[in-house]
């Protein structure tokens, strides 16, 4: 793009300095010739050749004006008795200039007047009519009239291209608000049918849930059998719920980041820049469920913060070991004094009143604080109430975490079961 501006401004720089050496070399070779006038030609009739070719230079600022000056510039150089130049050759440069930009009636006007005061002057001076008005008019009022159609044509043009690109661009704009438009209207609809879908799904999972309930010690089968449609139900429900968000999905959304223990160096790379040594082993036999990998992750990054924030030791250690049915996550430090603020250390869980289980399985934790009301997305929460957040969020998952001092420093322990309770 700036090489495509630069060249714009810099082409019609360069053809006005063609077109004003062009016009003043013409009008010197014609001087040379020597054909009539008073006296021959000198250094005063060569500039005013050379001056009337720099009026090119701002011939598109001042169309008109340099129209003037070059009739009068005629004028003036016959008066002074050099040689003849014609009519159309000196100002020809000058009526294109102006129908170029749009001064068609000046241009014919100067074209006009020129030629009357010539062809008067010289048939007042005894010049052959014959010769003056039959012979040579003509081919100045032709070529007058070919620079000022040059001009116009080249305005005319110019204007179609700018209203062609114009046309294309509100075409384009208006192909992309009915594209939009569209776009809005099959999400709308695929919103409705996401509605009807789930209220459906949820209405025959309560109602299978219910016989289930009534079955329970009376009649197993049924149980079963009702648990099992529920089972079924649920799971179509949540491909649908998941094609339909791919669908809805906008194709400029940004990735989201992936939570996961094989991205732990996303996590080290602060404790690293903050100088400890970081040594992480993790030791995963299957793939573990989404929920407790994300919750392990988001265990470890909160313990590795409080340390990177709080320890005045110089080695972290992290390790997650997956053995018996659960997750074992440790994270130690070799500092004297990690706790986060008021945060008391204790070495049981402690519970808590109201743990927010449904935010935890479905996703990122989101912590509100009590002072602002602002909810903060991220998995760091403020100073004070990390491992509060670290403790429900095992909890949620029905597992355990433990925080306290032991003799090689501080350490952050949570047991998270792989199936739930």
């Amino acid at each position: 793009m700036a090489g495509q501006s630069t060249q714009r401004r810099v082409r019609p720089w360069v053809t006005d300095v063609l077109l004003g050496a062009g016009v003043a070399v013409t009008v010197s070779i014609v001087i040379s010739a020597n054909e009539g006038g008073r006296h021959g030609p000198d250094r005063v009739a060569y500039l005013w050749a050379v001056g009337l070719g720099a009026l090119m230079l701002v011939r598109r600022r001042y169309p008109v004006l340099v129209l003037a000056v070059s009739v009068l510039g005629l004028f003036a150089y016959y008066a002074a008795g050099y040689p003849a130049i014609g009519l159309a050759v000196p100002v020809a440069a000058a009526l294109f200039s102006a129908a170029e930009h749009g001064r068609i009636t000046a241009s014919i006007v100067a074209a006009v007047l020129v030629i009357v005061v010539s062809v008067v002057f010289r048939l007042a001076e005894g010049q052959d009519f014959s010769f003056v008005v039959g012979y040579e008019l003509a081919g100045h009022v032709l070529l007058m009239g070919a620079a000022i159609a040059l001009g116009d044509s080249l305005r005319s043009r110019r204007t179609a291209q700018a209203d062609a690109r114009r046309i294309a661009e509100l075409t384009e704009a208006r192909y992309r608000q009915e594209a939009q438009a569209r776009l809005r209207d099959e999400r709308m609809a695929i919103a409705r049918d996401l509605h009807d879908s789930l209220g459906h799904t949820t209405s025959v999972i309560a109602l299978h849930a219910d016989v289930a309930r009534e079955a329970l010690g009376r009649d197993e089968a049924a149980a079963r059998s009702a648990l099992e449609l529920i089972r079924s139900t649920a799971r179509r429900s949540m491909d649908d719920l998941r094609r339909t968000v791919t669908l809805l999905r906008s194709p400029g959304d940004p990735p989201r980041t992936v939570v996961s223990l094989a991205n732990l160096d996303a996590v080290t790379r602060a404790a690293s820049a903050a100088g400890f040594d970081v040594d992480v082993r993790v030791a995963v036999d299957t793939p573990l469920p989404a929920p407790v990998e994300a919750a392990a992750f988001r265990i470890v990054q909160e313990a590795v913060t409080n340390v990177v924030r709080h320890s005045a030791g110089s080695r972290v250690e992290i390790r997650a070991e997956q053995h018996a049915g659960q997750l074992t996550v440790t994270v130690a430090d070799t500092g004297s004094d990690p706790t986060p603020g008021p945060e008391p250390t204790r070495t049981e869980p402690i519970p808590d009143p109201e743990p927010t289980r449904s935010a935890e399985l479905a996703g990122p934790p989101a912590y509100r604080d009590a002072a602002t009301g602002v909810v903060e997305p991220q998995a760091v929460a403020r100073s004070g109430h990390g491992i509060a957040g670290m403790r429900e969020r095992a909890e949620s998952l029905g597992g355990t975490l433990t925080a306290g001092h032991r003799q090689t420093g501080f350490v952050v322990r949570a047991v998270l079961p792989l199936e739930p309770a």
